[in-house]
């Protein structure tokens, strides 16, 4: 592929072409997390480009954490981890003490009009709607966070004809599956807000009790949002923890 052919902005540096054909790729699974990209000789021959452009336009994609080397293997594609995300803030044990990953379950599912805030959040236009999820988080059969979850119908109307227990306890790799929508990245927000009734009941505590809210825009490869989440807990088990140095 000569250089004049990159379908991005011309106006761009060459490695910055490149390397938004090189995400370009990422994002329409072309190439896929955990997978190895083509090598530098490879890249040089299929694009034109000089070795020095590769290289610099995969330095970017590792700097934004996209890419991943692994010295004698290659280059990846990094698929992020967000199966622990919940325990970096909230103390989760079972009931001998050991830490755990929560199980799952989806307590409803519906196809619905997002209101103005879920719209802002996923980028939708006017007419878009949503697949919305209920979904709890339990340990030793007891509930320890409620989550309500929205995705774009567009891209994942695919959930509305599957049967709920199949959904299990990772999303992510489910998206992947079933909907071909990898997310590789999110930005998350803090915040405490009192229980209101319906987390309350989920979460067996007192209404208006204090929990803490996790609010999530999960995004794809190129950024574009596919999942707005909010998840609670109940604020007695959260911890904050950072290292400075």
């Amino acid at each position: 592929m000569p250089p004049s052919s990159f379908s991005s902005d011309q106006r761009l540096p060459l490695y910055q072409q490149l390397r938004d054909e090189m995400l370009a790729k990422i994002a329409a699974g072309e190439w896929r997390p955990g997978e190895p990209i083509p090598t530098e000789q490879e890249l040089t021959k299929s694009y034109g480009v000089a070795i020095g452009t590769i290289r610099k336009a995969v330095d970017t994609l590792v700097a934004d954490g996209l890419l991943q080397r692994s010295q004698g293997r290659g280059t990846f594609v990094r698929r992020p981890d967000f199966t622990s995300s919940l325990l970096r803030f909230f103390r989760q044990v079972n009931s001998q003490g050991e830490k755990q990953i929560p199980d799952s379950q989806i307590l409803a599912r519906q196809l619905l009009t997002p209101t103005e805030q879920v719209r802002k959040a996923l980028q939708l236009e006017a007419e878009e709607s949503v697949v919305y999820l209920q979904r709890t988080r339990t340990l030793d059969s007891r509930a320890v966070f409620s989550e309500d979850i929205w995705l774009p119908a567009s891209r994942f109307g695919k959930l509305l004809e599957l049967d709920l227990a199949a959904f299990g306890n990772l999303l992510y790799p489910f998206y992947e599956q079933e909907c071909g929508q990898m997310i590789a990245s999110a930005q998350e927000t803090l915040s405490v807000e009192p229980a209101n009734s319906s987390a309350a009941a989920l979460l067996g505590i007192a209404d208006n009790a204090p929990v803490v809210v996790i609010e999530r825009i999960a995004l794809s490869y190129d950024r574009s949002p596919l999942e707005y989440r909010i998840s609670r807990g109940a604020a007695d088990t959260f911890r904050y923890q950072v290292e400075i140095s």
